[in-house]
Protein backbone atom coordinates (compact mmCIF):
# COMPACT_ATOMS: atom_id res chain seq x y z
CA UNK A 1 0.00 0.00 0.00
CA UNK A 2 1.53 3.20 -1.00
CA UNK A 3 2.16 6.10 2.07
CA UNK A 4 -0.26 8.58 0.23
CA UNK A 5 -3.00 5.38 0.03
CA UNK A 6 -2.08 4.78 3.88
CA UNK A 7 -2.85 8.53 4.70
CA UNK A 8 -6.30 8.51 3.03
CA UNK A 9 -7.49 5.05 4.28
CA UNK A 10 -6.51 5.76 8.26
CA UNK A 11 -9.27 6.49 10.26
CA UNK A 12 -7.11 8.08 12.82
CA UNK A 13 -5.94 11.46 12.67
CA UNK A 14 -7.38 15.00 11.43
CA UNK A 15 -9.99 15.78 9.33
CA UNK A 16 -9.93 14.76 5.91
CA UNK A 17 -8.56 18.84 4.56
CA UNK A 18 -5.81 18.23 6.67
CA UNK A 19 -4.78 15.03 5.79
CA UNK A 20 -5.44 16.04 1.85
CA UNK A 21 -3.10 18.75 1.79
CA UNK A 22 -0.62 16.63 3.41
CA UNK A 23 -0.78 14.28 0.76
CA UNK A 24 0.23 17.39 -1.31
CA UNK A 25 2.79 18.57 0.83
CA UNK A 26 4.97 15.90 1.76
CA UNK A 27 6.63 15.33 -1.08
CA UNK A 28 7.68 18.91 -1.97
CA UNK A 29 8.58 19.55 1.67
CA UNK A 30 11.01 16.17 1.99
CA UNK A 31 12.45 17.55 -1.34
CA UNK A 32 12.93 20.96 -0.04
CA UNK A 33 14.55 19.33 3.10
CA UNK A 34 17.01 17.26 0.54
CA UNK A 35 17.80 20.32 -1.56
CA UNK A 36 19.45 22.11 1.58
CA UNK A 37 21.27 19.08 2.66
CA UNK A 38 22.76 18.93 -0.50
CA UNK A 39 23.72 22.41 -1.40
CA UNK A 40 24.16 23.37 2.14
CA UNK A 41 27.43 24.17 1.36
CA UNK A 42 26.88 26.47 -1.48
CA UNK A 43 23.60 28.14 -0.23
CA UNK A 44 22.09 29.36 3.23
CA UNK A 45 21.25 26.04 4.97
CA UNK A 46 23.00 22.63 5.42
CA UNK A 47 22.60 19.62 7.84
CA UNK A 48 20.64 20.35 9.93
CA UNK A 49 18.46 22.53 8.72
CA UNK A 50 18.10 20.04 5.58
CA UNK A 51 17.37 17.51 8.69
CA UNK A 52 14.88 19.42 10.57
CA UNK A 53 12.72 19.89 7.50
CA UNK A 54 12.87 16.69 6.66
CA UNK A 55 11.64 15.50 9.96
CA UNK A 56 8.77 18.32 10.12
CA UNK A 57 7.33 16.39 6.73
CA UNK A 58 7.30 13.01 8.96
CA UNK A 59 5.83 14.32 11.95
CA UNK A 60 3.06 16.31 9.95
CA UNK A 61 2.45 12.90 8.78
CA UNK A 62 2.11 11.62 12.10
CA UNK A 63 0.15 14.50 13.20
CA UNK A 64 -2.61 14.12 10.55
CA UNK A 65 -3.14 10.58 10.07
CA UNK A 66 -2.01 9.04 13.46
CA UNK A 67 0.80 7.20 15.20
CA UNK A 68 0.16 4.43 13.33
CA UNK A 69 0.32 5.98 9.88
CA UNK A 70 3.28 7.67 10.58
CA UNK A 71 5.59 5.15 11.40
CA UNK A 72 4.48 2.58 8.66
CA UNK A 73 5.95 5.25 6.90
CA UNK A 74 9.48 5.83 8.74
CA UNK A 75 9.39 3.20 11.80
CA UNK A 76 11.34 3.85 15.33
CA UNK A 77 13.90 1.23 14.83
CA UNK A 78 14.48 2.80 10.83
CA UNK A 79 15.36 6.29 12.34
CA UNK A 80 17.21 4.49 14.90
CA UNK A 81 19.44 2.99 12.10
CA UNK A 82 20.24 5.97 10.23
CA UNK A 83 20.75 7.91 13.65
CA UNK A 84 23.47 5.57 14.37
CA UNK A 85 24.70 6.00 10.08
CA UNK A 86 24.45 9.90 10.26
CA UNK A 87 26.53 9.61 13.47
CA UNK A 88 29.08 7.64 12.02
CA UNK A 89 29.44 9.00 8.23
CA UNK A 90 30.77 12.29 10.25
CA UNK A 91 32.83 10.53 12.65
CA UNK A 92 34.81 8.38 9.64
CA UNK A 93 34.95 11.54 7.82
CA UNK A 94 36.69 13.49 10.58
CA UNK A 95 39.10 10.67 10.97
CA UNK A 96 39.49 10.18 7.37
CA UNK A 97 40.60 13.75 7.90
CA UNK A 98 43.13 13.56 9.83
CA UNK A 99 44.76 10.37 8.05
CA UNK A 100 44.53 11.38 4.49
CA UNK A 101 45.33 15.38 5.02
CA UNK A 102 47.38 17.21 7.23
CA UNK A 103 46.44 15.69 10.27
CA UNK A 104 43.68 17.94 11.44
CA UNK A 105 40.65 16.26 12.62
CA UNK A 106 37.83 17.22 10.09
CA UNK A 107 40.45 18.53 7.44
CA UNK A 108 39.37 18.66 3.36
CA UNK A 109 40.64 16.20 1.88
CA UNK A 110 38.79 15.60 -1.15
CA UNK A 111 40.48 18.63 -3.94
CA UNK A 112 38.01 20.62 -6.23
CA UNK A 113 38.77 22.24 -9.71
CA UNK A 114 37.81 25.52 -10.55
CA UNK A 115 35.81 24.25 -12.86
CA UNK A 116 33.39 22.82 -10.48
CA UNK A 117 33.12 25.67 -7.89
CA UNK A 118 28.84 26.18 -6.78
CA UNK A 119 28.26 22.83 -7.93
CA UNK A 120 27.60 19.93 -5.45
CA UNK A 121 31.31 18.77 -6.08
CA UNK A 122 32.30 21.73 -4.88
CA UNK A 123 32.50 21.65 -1.47
CA UNK A 124 35.16 18.94 -1.21
CA UNK A 125 34.40 17.04 2.36
CA UNK A 126 31.22 19.26 3.44
CA UNK A 127 28.09 17.50 1.69
CA UNK A 128 29.44 14.29 3.19
CA UNK A 129 29.43 16.12 6.33
CA UNK A 130 26.10 17.73 5.62
CA UNK A 131 24.67 14.63 4.40
CA UNK A 132 25.69 12.38 7.69
CA UNK A 133 24.36 15.80 9.87
CA UNK A 134 20.68 15.78 7.61
CA UNK A 135 20.36 12.40 8.26
CA UNK A 136 21.43 11.95 12.39
CA UNK A 137 18.96 15.36 12.86
CA UNK A 138 16.17 14.25 10.81
CA UNK A 139 16.33 10.52 13.03
CA UNK A 140 16.97 12.62 16.09
CA UNK A 141 13.89 14.65 15.94
CA UNK A 142 11.81 12.40 14.52
CA UNK A 143 12.90 9.93 17.39
CA UNK A 144 12.43 12.74 19.98
CA UNK A 145 8.58 13.65 18.52
CA UNK A 146 7.52 10.10 18.82
CA UNK A 147 9.27 9.96 22.68
CA UNK A 148 7.37 13.23 23.54
CA UNK A 149 4.52 11.90 22.24
CA UNK A 150 4.43 8.56 23.98
CA UNK A 151 4.80 10.08 27.25
CA UNK A 152 1.77 12.51 26.36
CA UNK A 153 -0.26 9.19 25.76
CA UNK A 154 0.95 7.78 29.06
CA UNK A 155 -0.21 11.01 31.25
CA UNK A 156 -3.65 11.22 30.00
CA UNK A 157 -3.53 7.62 30.62
CA UNK A 158 -2.43 7.80 34.09
CA UNK A 159 -4.46 11.09 34.50
CA UNK A 160 -7.52 9.08 33.46
CA UNK A 161 -8.24 11.06 30.49
CA UNK A 162 -9.00 8.49 27.42
CA UNK A 163 -6.54 8.77 24.07
CA UNK A 164 -7.74 11.57 22.05
CA UNK A 165 -7.78 8.71 18.85
CA UNK A 166 -9.96 6.59 21.22
CA UNK A 167 -11.96 9.32 21.71
CA UNK A 168 -12.89 10.27 18.18
CA UNK A 169 -13.90 6.35 17.44
CA UNK A 170 -16.15 6.75 20.28
CA UNK A 171 -17.55 9.72 19.67
CA UNK A 172 -18.29 8.45 15.67
CA UNK A 173 -20.44 5.35 17.51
Amino acid sequence: MSGSRKLRDRGTGMGMTVKTVTRWLKGPILLFGIYLVLYGHVTPGGGFGGGVVIASAFILITLTSGELAGLSIFSKGAASRLDSVGLLIFLILGWLGTWWASGYFFENFISTSETAYHSVLSGGTMPIGNLALGLKVASALFLVFTVLSAFQIAGRAIDGLTDPEEQQREDKS
